[in-house]
């Protein structure tokens, strides 16, 4: 991570004129407000959100472009105690994006009680790393002070309570990530905000409205793919665990399924046809060759005891 010094490098020791560029990976436990938070910081959406765990499920990029600066935000998996290889997979992803990065952010829910899962994570992390309060809005300002205290005792180098509804805090927090950014080149072209394939970003589109309609234990049972893209019409493949599953993800005469396609095509280019189509691969979560075939990523890593 950059030192004190490494910030106050001058223009004349930059081979790149004084730009600078690198990468924040955003960390937290589940529901923590990070895809939120990244969401606020590049003005856009670049990742879905809801109020279901597991909402992220790959590390994804977001570039936020600054005058003589361009950060590139990684947003993460909640970590948290896995029951399946896919949740043991979502915190090696998340894990792993922690690696070689220029600066760690945690993010630590105002409106919740410090946890176990919070400590487990910090405890993993260079004390160079910011901590980050989110939610400050929800909370009351006693618990707001009394968690910032909490994330005091951690022993990282800043703290920052921010809300990504209000924006509150949110500039102070850019402002100091952008000093933070090592000399370099731009990563991304200047148009660029989203790193993900469109693939990708179309499936996650319509597993995010799948995700507002569906309750239970379905938001966990339930991943999506595009299997066909022949523009403008893209075949999205919607997969469940179980035969019973099936028809509450159709609906009644299709009825959530054409919910579902309604609001995702809306975030699309116009023209654009989904076709939505539901099977069933029992048990996809907790089999590796089904985990490769989704494009999650390989790997373990350790989990907290929540």
């Amino acid at each position: 991570m950059p030192t004190g010094d490494s910030v106050g490098d001058s223009g004349d020791q930059n081979p790149w004129g004084g730009f600078r560029s690198g990468f924040v990976t955003v960390l937290g436990r589940p529901n923590s407000g990070k895809s939120t938070l990244v969401n606020a910081i590049l003005g856009t959406k670049v990742a879905i959100v809801s109020d279901k765990a597991q909402t992220t499920r790959h590390a994804i990029r977001g570039v936020l472009h600054r005058n003589e600066v361009q950060v590139v935000f990684v947003d993460t998996p909640g970590i948290h105690k896995p029951r399946t290889a896919l949740g043991e997979r979502l915190n090696a992803t998340a894990a792993d994006a922690a690696d070689d990065v220029d600066v760690v952010c945690l993010c630590i829910d105002a409106t919740r009680p410090l946890g176990r899962g919070d400590r487990f994570i910090a405890e993993r992390l260079s004390p160079e790393s910011i901590v980050v309060v989110t939610k400050i809005d929800a909370a009351p300002r006693s618990r707001v002070v009394a968690q910032l205290a909490a994330a005091g005792e951690m022993g990282f180098a800043e703290y920052f309570p921010t809300s990504a509804r209000t924006g509150k805090g949110v500039d102070a927090l850019v402002g100091r990530l952008c000093e933070l950014m090592p000399p370099g080149p731009p990563l991304y072209p200047a148009e660029m905000v989203r790193d993900m394939p469109e693939a990708r970003w179309v499936a996650e589109l319509v597993r995010e409205q799948l995700l507002a309609v569906t309750r239970e234990e379905l938001p966990h049972s339930i991943t999506v793919a595009v299997t066909e893209w022949e523009w403008p019409r893209i075949r999205v493949e919607i997969l469940v665990e179980r035969e019973s599953q099936k028809p509450m993800v159709i609906g009644k005469k299709g009825s959530v399924l054409k919910e579902v396609g309604i609001a995702a095509r809306a975030q699309l280019p116009e023209g654009v046809f989904l076709e939505l189509h539901v099977g069933v691969e029992k048990n996809w979560q907790r089999r590796p060759e089904m985990l490769d075939r989704l494009g999650y990523g390989p790997g373990s890593a350790a989990s907290p005891d929540l």
